[in-house]
Protein backbone atom coordinates (compact mmCIF):
# COMPACT_ATOMS: atom_id res chain seq x y z
CA UNK A 1 0.00 0.00 0.00
CA UNK A 2 2.94 2.55 1.17
CA UNK A 3 4.95 1.16 -2.11
CA UNK A 4 2.29 2.39 -3.96
CA UNK A 5 2.01 5.34 -2.81
CA UNK A 6 5.62 6.64 -2.87
CA UNK A 7 5.77 5.18 -6.56
CA UNK A 8 3.40 7.99 -7.55
CA UNK A 9 4.31 10.72 -5.08
CA UNK A 10 6.57 12.76 -7.54
CA UNK A 11 2.95 12.79 -10.14
CA UNK A 12 1.08 13.79 -7.02
CA UNK A 13 3.59 16.46 -5.90
CA UNK A 14 4.14 17.91 -9.39
CA UNK A 15 0.08 18.13 -10.16
CA UNK A 16 -0.18 19.83 -6.71
CA UNK A 17 2.58 22.21 -7.39
CA UNK A 18 1.50 23.39 -10.98
CA UNK A 19 -2.32 23.56 -9.44
CA UNK A 20 -0.77 25.81 -5.98
CA UNK A 21 2.26 27.09 -7.07
CA UNK A 22 4.17 26.31 -4.01
CA UNK A 23 5.89 23.86 -3.07
CA UNK A 24 5.12 23.96 0.50
CA UNK A 25 1.59 23.80 -0.40
CA UNK A 26 2.01 20.85 -2.86
CA UNK A 27 3.91 18.50 -0.07
CA UNK A 28 1.06 19.28 2.44
CA UNK A 29 -1.21 17.99 -0.30
CA UNK A 30 0.14 14.62 -0.81
CA UNK A 31 0.53 14.51 3.25
CA UNK A 32 -3.12 14.86 3.15
CA UNK A 33 -3.84 12.48 0.60
CA UNK A 34 -2.16 9.67 2.52
CA UNK A 35 -4.90 8.49 5.15
CA UNK A 36 -7.55 9.34 2.12
CA UNK A 37 -5.23 6.83 -0.04
CA UNK A 38 -5.22 3.97 2.90
CA UNK A 39 -8.30 4.06 3.82
CA UNK A 40 -9.65 3.58 0.69
CA UNK A 41 -6.85 0.85 -0.52
CA UNK A 42 -7.83 -1.10 2.25
CA UNK A 43 -11.58 -1.08 1.63
CA UNK A 44 -11.19 -1.92 -2.11
CA UNK A 45 -9.55 -3.14 -4.92
CA UNK A 46 -8.42 0.23 -6.85
CA UNK A 47 -7.84 -0.41 -10.69
CA UNK A 48 -5.70 2.58 -11.29
CA UNK A 49 -4.10 3.84 -8.17
CA UNK A 50 -2.49 6.58 -10.38
CA UNK A 51 -5.60 8.09 -11.09
CA UNK A 52 -7.34 7.34 -7.88
CA UNK A 53 -4.33 9.47 -6.08
CA UNK A 54 -4.40 12.30 -9.13
CA UNK A 55 -8.24 12.52 -7.76
CA UNK A 56 -7.85 12.81 -4.45
CA UNK A 57 -4.89 15.40 -4.76
CA UNK A 58 -6.76 17.46 -7.48
CA UNK A 59 -9.95 17.66 -5.59
CA UNK A 60 -7.44 18.41 -2.08
CA UNK A 61 -6.02 21.15 -4.01
CA UNK A 62 -8.99 22.52 -5.59
CA UNK A 63 -10.31 23.01 -2.01
CA UNK A 64 -6.80 24.99 -1.14
CA UNK A 65 -6.35 26.85 -4.47
CA UNK A 66 -10.27 28.50 -3.84
CA UNK A 67 -8.82 29.76 0.33
CA UNK A 68 -5.51 30.86 -1.51
CA UNK A 69 -7.08 33.29 -3.65
CA UNK A 70 -8.38 35.57 -0.02
CA UNK A 71 -4.70 34.70 0.89
CA UNK A 72 -3.72 36.47 -2.24
CA UNK A 73 -5.39 38.83 -1.51
CA UNK A 74 -4.04 39.94 1.45
CA UNK A 75 -0.38 39.56 0.26
CA UNK A 76 1.92 42.21 1.15
CA UNK A 77 2.82 43.47 -2.62
CA UNK A 78 2.66 41.23 -5.77
CA UNK A 79 2.78 37.53 -5.44
CA UNK A 80 4.77 35.00 -7.54
CA UNK A 81 4.75 31.69 -7.47
CA UNK A 82 7.69 29.63 -5.13
CA UNK A 83 10.36 29.05 -7.62
CA UNK A 84 12.54 26.03 -8.12
CA UNK A 85 16.03 24.84 -8.79
CA UNK A 86 15.14 21.02 -8.67
CA UNK A 87 13.80 18.83 -11.36
CA UNK A 88 9.95 17.48 -10.07
CA UNK A 89 11.20 14.04 -11.57
CA UNK A 90 8.31 12.85 -12.53
CA UNK A 91 8.68 9.68 -15.05
CA UNK A 92 6.89 9.20 -18.30
CA UNK A 93 7.94 5.97 -19.33
CA UNK A 94 6.95 6.44 -23.12
CA UNK A 95 9.24 9.27 -23.15
CA UNK A 96 6.85 10.97 -25.44
CA UNK A 97 8.81 13.89 -26.56
CA UNK A 98 5.78 16.25 -27.41
CA UNK A 99 4.32 15.28 -23.61
CA UNK A 100 7.65 15.83 -22.11
CA UNK A 101 8.34 19.33 -23.59
CA UNK A 102 4.07 20.16 -22.53
CA UNK A 103 5.22 19.02 -18.72
CA UNK A 104 8.65 20.99 -18.85
CA UNK A 105 6.13 24.06 -20.22
CA UNK A 106 3.60 24.15 -17.72
CA UNK A 107 6.09 24.48 -14.61
CA UNK A 108 7.45 27.78 -15.74
CA UNK A 109 7.26 30.29 -13.88
CA UNK A 110 5.43 32.25 -16.30
CA UNK A 111 3.31 29.69 -17.09
CA UNK A 112 2.66 29.35 -13.56
CA UNK A 113 2.16 33.01 -13.48
CA UNK A 114 -1.03 32.62 -16.17
CA UNK A 115 -2.59 29.76 -14.42
CA UNK A 116 -3.03 31.85 -12.27
CA UNK A 117 -5.75 33.80 -14.35
CA UNK A 118 -7.72 30.91 -14.53
CA UNK A 119 -10.64 29.73 -12.14
CA UNK A 120 -9.61 26.99 -10.30
CA UNK A 121 -11.48 24.22 -12.32
CA UNK A 122 -10.19 25.42 -15.65
CA UNK A 123 -6.74 25.74 -13.86
CA UNK A 124 -7.11 22.02 -12.79
CA UNK A 125 -8.82 20.93 -16.41
CA UNK A 126 -5.61 22.56 -18.32
CA UNK A 127 -3.01 21.31 -15.81
CA UNK A 128 -4.59 17.48 -16.22
CA UNK A 129 -4.72 17.27 -19.50
CA UNK A 130 -2.12 19.70 -20.78
CA UNK A 131 0.52 18.53 -18.62
CA UNK A 132 0.10 14.49 -17.56
CA UNK A 133 -2.59 13.76 -20.71
CA UNK A 134 -5.29 12.55 -18.70
CA UNK A 135 -8.41 11.82 -20.84
CA UNK A 136 -11.31 13.93 -20.41
CA UNK A 137 -13.20 11.03 -18.62
CA UNK A 138 -10.48 11.01 -15.93
CA UNK A 139 -10.35 14.61 -15.54
CA UNK A 140 -14.42 14.17 -15.19
CA UNK A 141 -13.81 11.81 -12.48
CA UNK A 142 -11.41 14.26 -10.76
CA UNK A 143 -13.40 17.18 -10.78
CA UNK A 144 -16.76 15.72 -10.42
CA UNK A 145 -17.99 16.85 -13.70
CA UNK A 146 -19.42 15.39 -17.18
CA UNK A 147 -16.99 14.71 -19.93
CA UNK A 148 -18.80 17.83 -22.45
CA UNK A 149 -18.13 20.48 -19.05
CA UNK A 150 -13.83 19.02 -19.22
CA UNK A 151 -13.57 19.53 -22.86
CA UNK A 152 -15.62 23.38 -22.08
CA UNK A 153 -13.31 24.28 -19.30
CA UNK A 154 -9.80 23.33 -21.01
CA UNK A 155 -11.16 24.44 -24.47
CA UNK A 156 -11.53 27.93 -22.10
CA UNK A 157 -8.25 27.54 -20.24
CA UNK A 158 -6.17 26.70 -23.49
CA UNK A 159 -7.32 29.68 -25.34
CA UNK A 160 -6.81 32.13 -22.92
CA UNK A 161 -3.11 30.88 -22.26
CA UNK A 162 -2.63 30.98 -26.11
CA UNK A 163 -3.69 34.67 -25.95
CA UNK A 164 -2.11 35.73 -23.28
CA UNK A 165 1.41 33.83 -23.70
CA UNK A 166 4.25 36.04 -25.28
CA UNK A 167 3.75 36.09 -28.93
CA UNK A 168 7.75 36.31 -29.55
CA UNK A 169 10.03 34.29 -27.03
CA UNK A 170 13.95 34.19 -27.59
CA UNK A 171 15.62 30.69 -27.83
CA UNK A 172 17.12 29.44 -24.53
CA UNK A 173 21.01 30.59 -25.43
CA UNK A 174 19.52 33.88 -26.03
CA UNK A 175 17.49 34.22 -23.16
CA UNK A 176 20.77 32.97 -21.12
CA UNK A 177 22.94 35.51 -22.67
CA UNK A 178 20.71 38.40 -22.28
CA UNK A 179 20.10 37.42 -18.12
CA UNK A 180 23.65 37.08 -18.05
CA UNK A 181 24.04 41.07 -19.51
CA UNK A 182 20.92 42.15 -17.10
CA UNK A 183 22.39 40.64 -14.22
CA UNK A 184 26.05 42.18 -14.94
CA UNK A 185 24.73 45.55 -15.75
CA UNK A 186 22.81 45.49 -12.71
CA UNK A 187 25.28 44.39 -10.10
CA UNK A 188 27.60 47.58 -11.76
CA UNK A 189 24.36 49.79 -11.68
CA UNK A 190 25.29 50.37 -15.64
CA UNK A 191 22.53 52.79 -16.67
CA UNK A 192 23.43 52.55 -20.94
CA UNK A 193 23.84 48.93 -20.75
CA UNK A 194 20.59 47.89 -18.54
CA UNK A 195 18.85 50.51 -21.23
CA UNK A 196 20.07 48.42 -24.05
CA UNK A 197 19.50 45.12 -22.55
CA UNK A 198 15.66 46.09 -21.72
CA UNK A 199 12.97 46.19 -23.72
CA UNK A 200 11.21 49.96 -24.10
CA UNK A 201 7.95 47.91 -22.54
CA UNK A 202 9.62 45.94 -19.89
CA UNK A 203 7.91 44.99 -16.61
CA UNK A 204 9.41 44.00 -13.45
CA UNK A 205 7.61 42.03 -11.17
CA UNK A 206 9.27 41.37 -7.34
CA UNK A 207 7.84 38.98 -4.37
CA UNK A 208 8.84 40.26 -1.47
CA UNK A 209 6.06 39.25 0.66
CA UNK A 210 6.72 42.90 2.86
CA UNK A 211 9.76 41.13 4.46
CA UNK A 212 12.80 42.38 2.90
CA UNK A 213 13.38 45.91 0.60
CA UNK A 214 12.14 46.63 -2.51
CA UNK A 215 9.05 47.22 -5.29
CA UNK A 216 5.59 46.16 -3.61
CA UNK A 217 3.91 47.00 -7.46
CA UNK A 218 5.17 46.24 -11.00
CA UNK A 219 7.42 48.48 -12.96
CA UNK A 220 6.66 49.45 -16.73
CA UNK A 221 9.17 51.01 -18.87
CA UNK A 222 12.63 50.42 -20.26
CA UNK A 223 13.80 54.04 -18.71
CA UNK A 224 12.06 53.51 -15.41
CA UNK A 225 12.95 49.72 -15.17
CA UNK A 226 16.67 50.61 -15.79
CA UNK A 227 16.86 53.61 -13.12
CA UNK A 228 15.59 51.49 -10.51
CA UNK A 229 17.85 48.92 -10.73
CA UNK A 230 20.86 51.32 -11.34
CA UNK A 231 19.44 53.59 -8.30
CA UNK A 232 19.67 50.30 -6.26
CA UNK A 233 23.03 49.01 -7.37
CA UNK A 234 24.92 50.07 -3.94
CA UNK A 235 21.71 48.71 -1.78
CA UNK A 236 23.13 45.06 -3.38
CA UNK A 237 25.09 43.42 0.19
CA UNK A 238 28.67 43.15 -0.61
CA UNK A 239 30.17 39.70 -1.61
CA UNK A 240 26.90 38.97 -3.75
CA UNK A 241 27.75 36.17 -6.29
CA UNK A 242 25.44 35.53 -9.05
CA UNK A 243 24.88 31.76 -10.29
CA UNK A 244 23.49 31.01 -12.99
CA UNK A 245 20.92 27.85 -13.15
CA UNK A 246 17.59 26.60 -14.64
CA UNK A 247 14.91 27.82 -12.71
CA UNK A 248 11.54 25.82 -13.36
CA UNK A 249 13.17 24.17 -16.22
CA UNK A 250 14.35 27.81 -17.47
CA UNK A 251 17.34 29.82 -18.02
CA UNK A 252 17.58 31.57 -14.61
CA UNK A 253 19.94 33.74 -12.36
CA UNK A 254 20.37 33.52 -8.49
CA UNK A 255 21.83 36.26 -5.81
CA UNK A 256 23.88 34.66 -3.38
CA UNK A 257 25.51 35.67 -0.35
CA UNK A 258 27.20 33.19 1.82
CA UNK A 259 26.30 30.47 -0.28
CA UNK A 260 22.70 30.67 0.25
CA UNK A 261 20.26 32.45 -2.28
CA UNK A 262 18.54 34.97 -1.20
CA UNK A 263 16.63 36.62 -4.84
CA UNK A 264 16.11 34.70 -8.24
CA UNK A 265 15.23 36.13 -11.42
CA UNK A 266 13.72 34.63 -14.72
CA UNK A 267 13.99 36.97 -17.69
CA UNK A 268 11.61 36.62 -21.00
CA UNK A 269 13.11 38.02 -23.69
CA UNK A 270 11.56 38.78 -27.31
CA UNK A 271 13.00 37.46 -30.64
CA UNK A 272 15.65 40.61 -30.51
CA UNK A 273 17.05 39.51 -27.57
CA UNK A 274 15.72 42.13 -25.26
CA UNK A 275 14.47 41.61 -21.52
CA UNK A 276 10.69 41.76 -21.98
CA UNK A 277 9.90 40.83 -18.33
CA UNK A 278 11.49 40.12 -15.64
CA UNK A 279 10.20 37.85 -12.24
CA UNK A 280 12.29 38.11 -9.48
CA UNK A 281 11.34 36.57 -5.77
CA UNK A 282 12.84 37.88 -3.28
CA UNK A 283 10.81 36.49 -0.13
CA UNK A 284 12.80 34.35 1.99
CA UNK A 285 9.69 31.98 2.51
CA UNK A 286 9.61 31.31 -1.27
CA UNK A 287 13.03 30.12 -1.63
CA UNK A 288 13.44 26.71 0.06
CA UNK A 289 13.25 25.10 -3.15
CA UNK A 290 15.89 26.99 -4.37
CA UNK A 291 20.02 25.70 -4.44
CA UNK A 292 22.87 27.06 -5.41
CA UNK A 293 24.92 24.66 -7.31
Amino acid sequence: MIDVFEEHRPVLRAVAYRMLGSHTDAEDIVQDAWPKWEKAAAAEEITSPRAFLVTIVTRLSLDRLRSAASRHEDYTGSWLPEPSTEDDGVPFADGDPGRLAALRDSVSLGMLVLLESLSPLERAAYVLREAFGFSHAEIGEALDRTEATVRQLVRRARAHVTEHRPRFSADTARRREATERFMVASLNGDLAALLEVLAPDVTVVTDTGGRVKGNLRPITGGDKVARVFHKTAPDIPAGTVVVYTEINGEPGALAVLDGEPYATFVCDVDGDGRIVRILATANPGKLGGVRAP
